[in-house]
């Protein structure tokens, strides 16, 4: 629990209450120094298991919000909001108002980094400063800053959450108070890189994120607060290499302590990393990870979760698959990249306009979200695409502002779509962007189909190979559909999970490909229909296709590599 609050009490400041720990039994004093002790530790089944005892014995907001506490770092979140919320009242009912900002400080950063849910966090944030300003109490006064620099942060008022970030640093000093500033470093940095200034947002960062996980915190849920936004910053200024380096410091200190949260985000986001690398394998797996663990409790997490993994479902041309998981998920502002990509990948293009202009007007100038929209925004052929200065921008913002630049310039046939182009293509080079790079190859084939045929060949043919290498099925068709509308030829390479078939499965596939229904292939392969049944059922999860008629379409395509038994 922040330190600021235990000075509010023993110096009375606007008339806190002074009163002991504890009135009753000396056993119920030592059970809460154990407990608090347990908690100190990360020995939270211990923890939890003495702030119920006590909690039998009295209605103490100390072992409420010890048990919250305990109840977070276990992944159940809805208890934790539940004990927070009686600790605030029980420390209100004691006169104790400095600890119950500090309640109020938590309720209202799990209702918004885990629940998502802005009315409940700000009206706790609310309460919080209702409190501060009532009682004179100074200081806890620097916990309800870093709220509201939270806050804004993370509604995209970033000049404004910078601006509370340094008066939050300034009370932090003023108090001697560590964990305070570690948080308001960290803050300011995420502010930072949200406005664009990514070296000293960089170095910021890189500081919170050291004195957090240098062993000398008071507090556990500071190193958990400051990895998890750190981590968020980095990769939403797509400082890739950056979060992949402090993803891996703070899985480590999750591994010695324990944080569902924490876990929830570096496997997101790792996963997200993995993903823009072309590591489609090990992101899968992150995510799937991400997603197992989110559950139903945390779902702010969950629907970020969803997202990214729903583009890669996309990416996989999956598109059943990344339905599914958006459906629900409509209003989720998070999930805004996602489902444009769907809408666009199913033609439903004015649709995907729509929704990006949308998302466009809700986040801030400097965010790398806003290029990868104006992206999908020029990629749906809107008339109209902002203009933006991409050469004071980051390697990725600005790859995604050069690419959006060139679509717009190819859709309204003006002369200088090649050289944006290849302004994006080296830029998304640079930072290892594979996926990228060949997608942006595809274009720059377009751009040039009409006046240097050779170029637009080798282009594409480029952008084919490394989408096979990846699995993105979908983009690999379109680019061998464009290589023979150049009158190139354009044999797709048999999918890359071909080889994980048995003999049997890889007749089946032949089959399917002949149009044969399950009862047909039984009497041609002299098995049982549920035979069949699981012989489709594992070929379809072997190559990663969503039904027959995909599975028949890879047959027919790569009818060299099946045996189709006569």
């Amino acid at each position: 629990m922040p330190r600021a609050a235990e000075e509010c009490r023993a110096t009375g400041d606007g008339g806190v209450a002074r009163r002991t720990l504890f009135s009753v039994t000396r056993s119920l004093d030592g059970a809460l120094e154990a407990a608090t002790g347990a908690l100190r530790s990360a020995d939270w089944a211990k923890a939890t298991t003495l702030f119920r005892v006590i909690l039998d014995e009295e209605d103490l907001g100390e072992a409420w919000f010890g048990l919250g506490v305990a109840s977070w770092w276990q992944g159940d979140v809805t208890s934790s909001l539940d004990c927070w919320e009686r600790a605030h009242a029980a420390f209100r009912r004691a006169g104790d108002d400095a600890q119950a900002v500090i309640a109020a400080f938590y309720l209202c950063l799990s209702y918004r980094m885990s629940l998502g849910n802005e009315v409940a966090a700000n009206g706790w944030l609310r309460q919080a400063m209702a409190l501060v300003d009532d009682h004179d109490l100074v200081p806890v006064a620097g916990w309800v800053l870093l709220a509201r620099a939270y806050t804004a942060n993370d509604t995209h008022d970033s000049t404004a959450a910078a601006d509370l970030a340094r008066q939050t640093l300034t009370v932090a000093k003023e108090l001697g108070d560590g964990d305070l500033a570690v948080c308001a470093t960290c803050e300011l940095g995420y502010a930072l890189a949200a406005l664009g200034d990514l070296d000293e947002a960089g170095s910021l960062l890189d500081q919170a994120m050291a004195a957090a996980l240098g062993g000398d915190r008071d507090d556990l849920d500071t190193v958990v607060l400051v990895s998890c936004r750190t981590i968020t910053a980095c990769r939403r200024a797509a400082d890739l290499k950056r979060a992949a380096q402090w993803i891996s410091a703070a899985e480590s200190f999750q591994r010695s302590h324990g944080s569902t949260h924490l876990f929830t985000t570096c496997k997101t986001h790792h996963g997200a990393v993995l993903f823009a690398a072309g590591d489609w394998t090990r992101a899968e797996a992150e995510l799937e990870l991400a997603l197992q663990c989110a559950g139903g409790a945390e779902k702010a997490l969950r629907a970020d979760v969803v997202g990214v993994l729903a583009e890669l479902r996309i990416a996989q041309g999956r598109l059943d698959d990344a339905q599914r998981l958006l459906d629900g998920l409509e209003d989720e502002p998070i999930t805004a990249v996602a489902q444009a990509r769907l809408q666009l990948a199913t033609g439903r293009t004015s649709t995907a306009a729509s929704l990006i202009r949308r998302r466009l007007r809700q986040i801030g100038a400097h965010e790398l979200e806003r290029f990868v929209l104006l992206d999908l925004l020029a990629e749906t052929g809107a008339e109209h695409v902002p203009a933006v200065d991409h050469e004071s921008l980051g390697e990725v913002a600005g790859a995604y502002a050069s690419r959006a630049r060139g679509r717009a310039a190819l859709s309204a046939a003006a002369t200088d779509a090649h050289r944006a182009l290849e302004d994006a293509l080296a830029r998304f080079g640079a930072c290892d962007l594979t996926y990228e790079c060949a997608r942006t190859r595809v274009v720059l084939a377009e751009a040039a189909s009409s006046s240097d045929r050779d170029v637009a060949v080798s282009e594409a043919r480029i952008a084919l190979s490394a989408f096979e290498q990846l699995g993105a099925d979908r983009d690999a068709d379109a680019a061998a559909a464009l290589l023979r509308t150049l009158g190139a030829r354009a044999a797709r390479a048999a999918p890359k999970g071909l080889p994980l078939l048995t003999r049997r499965e890889r007749e089946v596939l032949g089959l399917l490909g002949e149009g044969l229904s399950n009862p047909a292939i039984s009497q041609r392969l002299y098995v049982s229909r549920r035979t069949v049944e699981h012989h489709v059922s594992s070929v379809l999860r072997k190559l990663g296709l969503n039904n027959r008629a995909e599975a028949a379409a890879y047959a027919v395509r790569i009818a060299g590599e099946v045996s189709v038994p006569k």
